[in-house]
């Protein structure tokens, strides 16, 4: 039986301790927000938290998180507050917007371990997780403007 916390909550499960943490998150838990990609780590749209690391669900199996906090992004701000998705919304970082979710979680964890990076922090951070619409401008400018509190730099600009 596997034991983790998820979004503050206990949750255990009997199935298989192989199943990728992806699939129980979304199947098990009912937690959709966490998206399927390519299934072999590339893309970065399963990327949650694991005790705090941006991590790749797709190919983290159930049993490698045993009694972990696992942080979805349903569970990063219940009601969607966090500066990252703050600078998400204020600067239109969305296109299509299937990436966005392991984006926002990727970003979340630089800024928790590097308050203020250098965009070559943030490109290396960010560099796992896939954009197919390109708004990669936009994913900077809002990671700056979240490790600034959501300020808006002088001059309006992000």
């Amino acid at each position: 039986m596997a034991t983790l916390i998820v979004n503050g909550q206990e949750r255990r499960y009997d199935g298989d301790p192989d199943m990728p943490l992806l699939w129980y998150l979304r199947d098990e838990a009912g937690l959709t927000g966490t998206k399927f990609g390519c299934g072999q780590a590339l893309c970065g749209a399963c990327t949650v938290h694991v005790d705090g690391v941006a991590t790749f669900a797709c190919v983290t199996p159930l049993s490698a998180v045993e009694g972990a906090k696992v942080t979805t992004i349903e569970g990063l701000s219940p009601d969607g507050g966090h500066p990252v998705q703050a600078a998400w919304r204020n600067l239109n970082v969305s296109q299509c917007g299937y990436c966005q979710a392991g984006q926002i979680m990727q970003a979340a964890a630089l800024l928790a371990g590097t308050p203020d990076p250098t965009d070559e922090q943030i490109d290396s951070a960010m560099t796992g997780n896939l954009c197919r619409c390109g708004t990669y401008p936009r994913i900077r400018a809002a990671i700056k403007q979240a490790a600034r509190g959501g300020r808006r730099a002088e001059g309006g600009q992000p």
